[in-house]
């Protein structure tokens, strides 16, 4: 457990994904077999085949409609999310006990705030009014009392739903009902405001990939949202295990969505080689995390899909789970490419290590830091060293090791566009240790690890 004065008690949480249940499904087919999980990077964009509608050039969501919902998410948000742990099991004491261990092991110190519930949280029907409905016997005290609790714990609240007649469990016959938003956006827009709601996870949920379509439905979500002047910060997830290249990785939606997701579901392992309409691993996640990360920034946010730090695998399966070096090479890189970082492992059962991971300091401080600059790869590295300017003047370092054994990799300085010095302090993020160094850094990394670097000129003597 969690060496913290005040310890989660794992207590009622219920049957788990942890336990190897299956948690029911999200988008594609394969969704109903296990959770999402982990991270790497690769340098090219791979686009196999195309989407039905061509991706308007950047210049069409930029400018003053960049930002889909204003006044939220100065940083890329940082939360937890229901699904990976706990799929269509989710209820609503798990919540809670989840919002008591953000509290309880410094998470929400460590700049964790939002509490999202994922699919399956709503009961089949909507009300005779056609308004949606929870669960009422896994959601017995209702949704505005359950982010009361979590309000009350100075957290925020989120909530699952699609922009379709049915969310991607309903679609993969995992849960009954037909309750998506179409035709309902400015209702569910008042009733998620009403409710106290804070985050709206929106899940394409389709296998129509027509990116018009897509483009329509999110934007009014979004006006609705809007409407109520409720700040909400709004996630969207443009893609459905369509064949092709992901429309989220391809179209800019920084004005539509608060973040958006870029890839197909990550699962947990390092590359699965499902095909390109199939679940995805490290490797092939991160394989467009280049051109994506240019349009981050300020209120508009990349995402390359949830944390799997502390996500186990499940036995028997295609998904093997991620290794302590494949857990840090997420981390890191998420932190580099100023993605949100939504955790999604089983709070109240969260071990040391995984704590320790989640709320490393200066790694979140990258993630976190106001500048938003992109992160690019160094040219002439093979796509294995990352950069990013910081605001404070230093520039975050990524060198990544793709391959199966240890690798050397190292870079000249003059590659990574440094502030004019004549020699420089490398701070090796996660031991702490700094050397300096004047012409070239570089570091032994394992197979599938990654060391972050914050390289800074030397204090002048």
């Amino acid at each position: 457990m969690v060496s913290k004065s005040v310890r989660p008690t794992p207590g009622r949480v219920g049957r788990s994904a942890l336990s190897g249940a299956p948690p029911g499904g999200r988008s594609g087919a394969r969704r109903g077999v296990v959770t999402a999980l982990v991270a790497a990077l690769t340098i090219a964009l791979v686009l196999i085949g195309g989407v039905a509608a061509e991706p308007l050039a950047d210049s069409v969501r930029l400018g003053d409609r960049a930002i889909a919902i204003p006044g939220v998410a100065r940083t890329p948000p940082m939360g937890w999310n229901s699904w990976n742990a706990y799929g269509c099991t989710v209820n609503e004491r798990m919540i809670e006990q989840a919002a008591d261990a953000m509290v309880a092991t410094d998470m929400r110190a460590a700049g964790y705030r939002y509490v999202v519930v994922d699919d399956c949280w709503f009961s089949p029907q909507r009300s005779s009014s056609g308004a949606l409905l929870p669960d009422p016997t896994r959601f017995p005290h209702g949704i505005a009392a359950l982010a009361d609790y979590v309000h009350a714990r100075g957290l925020k609240f989120g909530i699952y739903e699609s922009p379709n007649s049915r969310t991607c469990a309903q679609i993969n016959g995992t849960y009954t009902g037909s309750t998506g938003s179409i035709g309902h956006e400015d209702l569910d827009a008042r009733t998620f405001a009403s409710w106290g709601v804070d985050y709206l996870k929106y899940d394409w949920c389709s296998p129509d990939s027509n990116i018009d379509r897509a483009v329509s439905a999110f934007t009014k979500m979004r006006d609705a949202l809007r409407a109520t002047g409720r700040p909400i910060v709004y996630s969207i997830n443009p893609n459905s295990d369509v064949p092709g290249a992901p429309p989220g990785g391809v179209y800019d939606w920084s004005g539509i969505g608060t973040l958006w997701r870029t890839t197909n579901d990550l699962l947990p392992g390092w590359a699965l080689h499902l095909g390109p309409a199939g679940d995805q691993g490290i490797r092939e996640i991160l394989s467009s995390a280049a051109i994506s990360a240019a349009r981050s920034g300020p209120g508009h946010w990349a995402d390359p899909d949830m944390l799997q730090v502390g996500v186990p695998g499940v036995l028997g399966t295609s998904y093997p789970g991620l290794t302590q070096a494949e857990q840090r090479t997420q981390f890191a890189m998420w932190a580099l490419l100023a993605a949100p970082l939504m955790a999604g492992n089983a709070l109240p059962y969260m071990n040391e290590t995984t704590w320790r991971l989640l709320t490393d300091a200066e790694i979140i401080a990258v993630d976190q830091d106001p500048l938003a600059a992109p992160a690019t790869v160094v040219p002439g590295t093979d796509g294995k060293v990352w950069r990013r300017t910081l605001s404070d003047g230093s520039v975050a370092v990524a060198l990544w090791n793709s391959g199966d054994s240890t690798a050397t990799i190292s870079v000249p300085l003059p590659n990574l566009n440094l502030p004019v010095a004549d020699s420089f302090t490398a701070r090796n993020l996660w031991s702490g240790a700094q050397a300096t160094v004047r012409t070239t850094v570089g570091a032994q990394v394992a197979a599938h690890d990654t060391v972050l670097l914050r390289i800074s000129p030397s204090p002048v003597t």
